[in-house]
Order: C-alpha cells, then structure tokens, then sequence
C-alpha cells in the first residue's frame, strides 16, 4: 500500500463516512487471562466512544512505510489449507460474527505477543464501497464497482493513570484522584487484506509496529506467516556493514561520500513517487558501480549482502540515508556533520586521531565471542543458522554497539554458523 491507499483507508474513521460493520475486543491481563470480551455493532455506540475507538484505529495507519508500516506478502506456504492465511480469510468473511473463530484469534494472539502487562486485543470488520475516480482523481460516488471487505486488528496497552490530585466539585475540595486503567495507542496491529491500486490484495497486509526496531518477530511469523522484515535500525547497520565489507581497505572517506551523494539523488529523483524507494540487492550493487567501485572490488559484495541482510531482503533508502547529517567514522569515534559542510571532513579526520588515543578500548574476538555466545543460550540456540541471524543480531548489536567493529561482529558470527 502507499500513502494515498493508507490515507483513503484512515478517511474511513469519521462519523461521516464510517461503514464499520462490527467491533470485538479482549481484554488480557499480565498473566495472559481474557479478562473481559465484548461484542457490538459499531454504529450503535455512543458518539462519545466511537471518536475514541477512531483514535485508535487512525493510529493502526499512522507512521513511515518501511519503518512503522509495513507491507508484507503472504509467502505460499502461509496460504497453504490450515496456514494463518486460510484462518484470516475464515475471519474476515465471518464479519466477526462467529464466536469460535474469535476465541482462536485471541488464543493466537495472546500465546504469540510477548508482552509484559495488560492490554486490549480490538478487531472490526469494515465493508468499504470503493468510490470511482476520474481520471484527474476527483471522486464519484455513484461508480463503485467493488467493495473493500477487511479487518483491522489492534493490540493495545493498558495502564494504571498516573497518581494525582484531582477537584470534586460536589464536595468543593481537592482528592486523591482514583487510579483508572486506561487504553494506551496501539503497540502493532495489522489491516487484511491489504488495498493496493484501490483494490483488495488478498496476497498482501499492512503491518504496524510502533516500536520500528522492535517488530515482535514471533508474532509476524506465528500469526501471519510472512516473512520477517529487517527492522528500520538493523537495516541502516546491515548497509553499512556490507560496505565496509565488501570494500575492505578501499572503505575511505572518499568513497563513502560518494555513495552517500548517489544515494541522496536516487531518493531526491524519486521524491515525488507515490511509493517510497526500496533498494533490492541488485539495485544496492548498481548504487555502488555507479559510485565507482571496481568490479573486482564487489567479487564478495553478493556473499556480504546476502549474509548480512539475507538473500531476498530489501533495505528502504529512507532507512539508510540521512539527509541531515554525513558520518565519518572509526571504529571507536563517529563525527557527524551536515552533507554541505563536507569540507570539514579533513579537520574531524584530524579530531579523530586525537580522540581515538582517549576512546575506550575495543571489544577483541574472544569478548565478542563470549557476548555471542550469552545471546544464543538466552535464544536457545545451539548452532546458529543463517535464517536465525536477524534474530541473533536483533539482540546481539545493542549489547557490543559503540564497543565493537561491525564488520567483526559479523564474521565471527558468521564463523559460528552451520
């Protein structure tokens, strides 16, 4: 989905145009017990609850594609008969009117969303009567010739309010406010099926997480058996590993800035694109070639993309470019300045020498090795694959971040694998 879809989706939660058809809900405490469900005709409730309810549901379509909102394909062994595909399409056709299928979807849920506290599982069924548009985009309302059944699931917090005094107006004093538990804005939450080109997408869904370095990979893999995505922040540090890899020595100062101006005049080019510019291993190559790197130079560059991100995976250039700001950095110290002041450079390289004498000193391979090998006994893993290296990095590059070598990190990583 792009923008434009997302926000025609978001145009829904209005009084005015609303169709929500049903909305159900399953309220779960910390110890992962269904407090309390309830079902209702959306339009039935008060004014006052359904702004609220809107809220919520805007904010399951808030944020960055590639970042916050994802979109994800259903690969075909999810689609298989019994695979998560199947029971979202039993689901959605039901309206939400069937009560086994809604206690199996808060039963997967709840055993597949690791989460410390309370929190509120919300679901509606929404049938959208898909407006025409001519071709200057102006809408025409009596040309509909589809509609738009989906569902929109989200996971919610819910607090303790915070302690405080509060007016009673009746006794005409100040008290103790009483502690209420309140709905927070969604954590995730996932639209199905997807709208692309204006049109149901039963391929497809829109995923939200709010915490873009933190997807909640088992609940993507366990409820919608999709693919794993690489996080916005792991996205940004693969790139830059598998330059620094793939260019060795020849990783200068020079270099770098030369990708980075390319990578900035691909993203200004496509500024004006409906759909944000994602960049698949051969379109990260040609951005590379294109910045000068000698063929023999990318010998390795396809074994470094595809350990280090994954064969198939795509990076959004949102996600590893800055704009605002050029790095140059050393293992130990990482100077920032703005892409026009790159005449600095030569005076932070400077700095950097002086600073490095006083850095902290670098993890060496055996601390590092040690720290791997803290992570995958609390993963549970024996001998790390390359399908579970997302997952190790995930928790792995908080913990040796600003103490070690990226690129180290990686090939001693690497070097544990089967």
């Amino acid at each position: 989905m792009i923008k434009k879809e997302i926000a025609e989706i978001k145009r829904q939660f209005t009084p005015a145009n609303c169709s929500i058809s049903r909305i159900c809900g399953c309220y779960v405490d910390g110890e992962k017990n269904k407090k309390a469900e309830f079902k209702e005709a959306f339009l039935s409730l008060p004014e006052e609850d359904m702004f609220k309810y809107f809220e919520l549901l805007r904010k399951n379509l808030s944020g960055t594609l590639g970042k916050n909102l994802i979109n994800l394909e259903f690969p075909l062994a999810a689609e298989e008969e019994g695979g998560p595909h199947e029971f979202l399409l039993k689901l959605r056709g039901s309206r939400l009117q069937d009560d086994a299928l809604l206690d199996a979807f808060y039963d997967r849920i709840i055993e597949n969303y690791d989460y410390v506290g309370n929190y509120l599982i919300l679901l509606i069924h929404d049938a959208y009567d898909i407006p025409g548009k001519t071709s200057d985009g102006i809408e025409m309302e009596d040309a509909s010739d589809e509609v738009y059944s989906y569902i929109l699931c989200s996971i919610c917090p819910v607090d303790l309010s915070k302690p405080g005094l509060s007016y009673n107006e009746m006794e005409g004093s100040f008290q103790n406010r009483i502690r209420d538990w309140v709905v927070q804005m969604p954590q995730l939450g996932f639209l199905f099926p997807a709208f692309n080109d204006r049109s149901t997408d039963l391929h497809s869904t829109l995923y939200y997480s709010k915490d873009s370095d933190d997807l909640h990979d088992a609940f993507i893999e366990q409820m919608l058996g999709c693919p794993l995505p690489l996080p916005a922040g792991y996205q940004k540090e693969s790139f830059q590993t598998i330059i620094e890899e793939t260019l060795g020595d020849a990783c200068d100062y020079e270099t770098v800035k030369t990708i980075h101006e390319n990578l900035s005049e691909l993203i200004e080019e496509h500024k004006d694109e409906p759909e944000p510019l994602v960049l698949d291993k051969y379109q990260v190559r040609n951005l590379l070639e294109h910045s000068g790197i000698e063929e023999e130079q990318l010998a390795t560059f396809d074994q470094n993309f595809d350990e280090t991100a994954g064969e198939k995976a795509s990076i959004y250039a949102s996600n590893i470019a800055n704009t605002r700001t050029f790095e140059v950095k050393t293992p130990d110290v990482i100077i920032k300045v703005n892409p026009d002041r790159t005449d600095l450079i030569e005076e932070a390289q400077k700095r950097l020498s002086v600073l490095e004498e006083y850095a902290p000193k670098m993890m060496d391979a055996d601390e590092i090795k040690a720290v791997i090998q803290t992570v995958l006994s609390e993963l549970g893993i024996e001998t790390p694959t390359a399908k579970e290296k997302g997952k190790i990095m995930k928790e792995l590059m908080p913990r040796v971040k600003g103490k070690a070598d990226g690129k180290e990190v990686n090939q001693i990583l690497a070097s544990m694998m089967k």
